[in-house]
């Protein structure tokens, strides 16, 4: 007949550590390694026998107990102030910390079951009382209250708002992003150039919006240009720049002044003559 052993639940090695401390009724500072490592070694066996996901951290436990065993079977060493080291300090203090904290997990389901079982009355007052307001008495509100006074808490209350500006980020301006498009604005000098036949690039810009669409507008004129698609001349300098549409089959309205003006040259030349 097979004998079934029902093993506790332990929520980790270090439980099974401090569980079998208790059970022995050891001191946890001066633990006695070789038996409390035997067994915890049997208790290892049972639960392979259970279930093995959760074996990896109890395995783990298992190596460090036995190479703790292993050194106090060796001579002991000591450390640089000439004291002997304890190969069980380190798991004294991981048990210790644990100990602590599963203490303190204790504490706290103790007073959550506490507060279930507190019970709250809501306010039943009724709708006049909740939305009543004491009358203020200006006379004893303001008391002795002097202009002077009044003056002092209002320059105390500018000089709080005051040192709370920033005195670089408050200087900031707003910085707004506009979309322009080119191929937009091309489209639109083209269109205009097309309706009017012949304007002013002054009442073009003055036209736009915005600084960015008078930049983008210049662009689109330069890039009109480049095209052959728009004509540029200026009859004075420093004078208004005139913008004319360039229809097919005729001449570039720069070039027809070049030649009046080589006309007007050639004239004046044989009149002196």
């Amino acid at each position: 007949m097979e004998l079934s052993v029902k093993l506790e639940v332990f929520e980790g090695p270090l439980d099974l550590l401090l569980h079998l401390i208790d059970k022995n009724k050891v001191n946890i500072y001066d633990i006695p390694i070789v038996e409390i490592t035997t067994q915890y070694m049997e208790y290892i066996r049972e639960m392979q026998r259970q279930d093995l996901n959760i074996m990896s951290e109890f395995l783990v436990m298992a190596a460090t107990l036995l190479n703790i065993k292993a050194k106090m079977l060796l001579p002991a060493s000591a450390d640089e102030d000439g004291e002997e080291e304890d190969p069980r300090a380190e798991l004294v203090e991981k048990l210790l910390e644990y100990k602590m904290y599963k203490y303190m997990s204790l504490e706290l389901k103790d007073r959550m079951v506490d507060a279930e079982r507190s019970m709250y009355r809501k306010p039943a007052l009724p709708k006049e009382v909740q939305d009543y307001e004491e009358p203020i008495d200006m006379d004893e509100l303001l008391g002795d209250l002097t202009l002077a006074k009044l003056g002092a808490v209002f320059k105390s209350l500018m000089k709080r708002q005051e040192d709370k500006i920033d005195p670089v980020r408050s200087k900031f301006g707003k910085v707004e992003k506009e979309e322009v498009s080119l191929t937009e604005k091309i489209s639109y000098v083209e269109r205009y150039a097309r309706e009017r036949g012949c304007f002013s690039f002054q009442t073009l810009m003055l036209s736009q919006k915005t600084k960015m669409h008078r930049i983008v507008a210049f662009l689109a004129v330069l890039e009109l240009v480049k095209g052959g698609k728009l004509h540029v001349f200026q009859t004075d300098n420093f004078g208004d720049i005139t913008i004319e549409a360039a229809l097919e089959g005729t001449k570039d309205p720069a070039l027809g002044m070049e030649e009046k003006k080589q006309k007007e040259s050639d004239g004046s030349e044989t009149d002196w003559r």
